[in-house]
This record gives C-alpha cells, sequence and structure tokens, in this order.
C-alpha cells in the first residue's frame, strides 16, 4: 500500500513539474490504450466467434460456385472486415496526436518562462527552470505515449490483417 502511495506521488509531482498538457497527454494516452485494449479483447475473444459463425453459414450452403455465392462471401468477408478494423484509425489518431500535445506543452511552457523573465527579469534561474521543465516535459511525455502506442498499433494492425486473410482463406470459392 506503501508503495502505491509513493508511485501516486511520484505521478503528481510529474504531472506538477510538467503543467496541465500533461493531463491531456494522459487523457490521450487512457483513450489509446483503452481502445488498444478493446481491440485485442475484440480478436481473442470475439472475432473467433464471428469467423465460425461465417465458415458454418459459408460450409451450409449448397451453392458455393455461382456468382450469387461468391457475392455473398465477399458481403460477409467485408462486414468482418469492418468490424475487425473498427476503431484502428481512431488509435492511429491518438498516436499522432500525442507528440503534437507534447508540442503544445512546449510552447506553454514557453510562455510561462517570458512570462518570467518579463516580470522578474534574467536574474532567477529557478523560476526559469521550472518554465524550461514545463517545455520540455510534456514533448517528452507526448513523444514516449506516441511510441507505446505506435509500437503496439502496428502489431495490432498486423494481426487485424492476419485474422482478416485466415477468414478469406477459410472459405474457398470453388
Amino acid at each position: 500500500m506503501i508503495y502505491l502511495m509513493e508511485l501516486w506521488e511520484s505521478i503528481r509531482d510529474f504531472l506538477a513539474t510538467g503543467g496541465d498538457v500533461l493531463y491531456v497527454v494522459m487523457g490521450a494516452l487512457f483513450l489509446m490504450w483503452v481502445l488498444m485494449i478493446e481491440r485485442y479483447w475484440f480478436l481473442a475473444g470475439v472475432f473467433p466467434k464471428i469467423k465460425r459463425d461465417i465458415i458454418a453459414s459459408w460450409d451450409a450452403r449448397e451453392d458455393t460456385t455461382s456468382w450469387y455465392a461468391h457475392k455473398i462471401r465477399d458481403a460477409w468477408i467485408s462486414e468482418a472486415d469492418e468490424k475487425l478494423t473498427a476503431r484502428i484509425l481512431l488509435i492511429k489518431t491518438c498516436v499522432a496526436i500525442c507528440p503534437l500535445i507534447g508540442l503544445l506543452g512546449t510552447v506553454t511552457g514557453m510562455i510561462s518562462v517570458f512570462e518570467i523573465m518579463a516580470v522578474q527579469g534574467t536574474g532567477n534561474p529557478r523560476l526559469m527552470a521550472s518554465g524550461i521543465s514545463m517545455a520540455t516535459i510534456p514533448t517528452m511525455a507526448g513523444m514516449v505515449a506516441a511510441l507505446s502506442g505506435m509500437f503496439f498499433a502496428t502489431r495490432l494492425e498486423a494481426r487485424v490483417k492476419r485474422a482478416k486473410h485466415q477468414l478469406i482463406d477459410s472459405l474457398p470459392h470453388h
């Protein structure tokens, strides 16, 4: 329990050092990971049942060679692909937006440095250092968030493509 309290305290100190923009980075990161976890859960738990149902429906058809049968097969594959790729674009958008939010933190941190310089002059380096850390920490946090998301989003996209191709291979057309 003490470990969790110390962890929370260090996170709170980090957020205070980096400024309010870190809350936005944290929100985008949280949204991105919730969406990715949901997609991984869908691929592992929900899609196999959808795939089995489509394969069973295809195998139950007597006609698998006509033009109409191929169009039905294509429609089922398209519907499955739509379910598989749902929210992938939103995940990629979250990955792309994290560094931009970090850059927003850089701008707001530099504005606070300039405000301190205008009011206090350049004689107080401690105040300037807090503004500079407010400028650099959000950038770093946004880049780290984007890197973690990029790696897993790319792997997720590869798994989605593989699942679609496995479905296509499971529906032979004669």
